[in-house]
């Protein structure tokens, strides 16, 4: 599915937090935000996923505009693993990752036997399938990320939206959560602060700084040197691995 944000433009009261922000998300690509902290990341992915209603430009799924579709009819379109995800009754692991299957579901309709089996593959896939009984509350902030991305892998989108996922992850499942994320047949568009994460998954890049971007294209062209004391203000090498891969050193 193709994901286009054109002219987006949001404010936090008299702040502007976006100026004019587009991005393209085409077939299958994995595209990363990145940028500094409160460079509007967070603010930009909301008004994708409807969180927020941007105050200009829109946002389009494959040509149709999205403020068109209900909430149910774009959220059988696209899923999301947010940064913060919270609950305030006490629900089961499995609870939570079968709510993945409410948008699927006609009014008062049952679940049945089809969505029990999506809910135990997409937590054997996140590795938490063993939790399923847990109560949701009372596990890490890592465990709690995993089972939220099951969550969003029971929902069966063309298109996920990931905001910073690889936060409260040992550097293990950082790399388990990015490499099967990667493997998705998704659209894939997530805000990244780790550089080299975004420069190990992403296919291409867009560079958020003060509410505007400041740079496009894949991550060898975009994680320079010059550009990242640019964007970020830090002096960093480029290095390669044995088997040619980019990584960026601090310096």
């Amino acid at each position: 599915m193709r994901v286009e944000a054109e002219q987006i433009e949001a404010s936090y009261g008299a702040r502007r937090i976006l100026k004019e922000v587009s991005v393209d998300a085409g077939e299958r690509e994995f595209v990363g935000i990145i940028g500094p902290n409160g460079s509007g990341k967070s603010t930009l992915l909301k008004c994708m996923y409807r969180i927020l209603k941007p105050e200009k430009g829109c946002i389009y799924l494959d040509g149709t505009q999205m403020q068109s579709m209900s909430v149910r009819e774009s959220a059988r379109k696209m899923a999301v693993v947010a940064q913060h995800n919270y609950y305030n009754f006490e629900f089961s692991v499995s609870e939570v990752v079968l709510m993945g299957r409410a948008p699927h579901k006609k009014a008062l309709e049952r679940d049945n036997a089809r969505d029990y089996e999506i809910v135990e593959a997409a937590l054997k896939t996140v590795g938490m399938w063993e939790f399923r009984q847990r109560s949701f509350s009372t596990l890490s902030g890592g465990e709690q990320q995993r089972v939220i991305l099951a969550r969003a892998l029971a929902q069966q989108t063309p298109c996920l939206i990931l905001d910073e996922p690889t936060n409260h992850l040992d550097i293990t499942h950082q790399l388990q959560l990015m490499k099967l994320v990667k493997q998705l047949d998704a659209t894939i568009i997530s805000a990244i602060h780790d550089l080299n994460i975004a420069a190990a998954f992403c296919d291409k890049l867009y560079v958020l700084k003060d509410g505007e971007i400041v740079g496009y294209g894949t991550p060898q062209e975009v994680l320079t040197r010059e550009f990242i004391r640019e964007v970020y203000e830090v002096e960093a090498e480029i290095a390669r691995d044995s088997k040619g891969k980019m990584h960026i050193l601090f310096l």
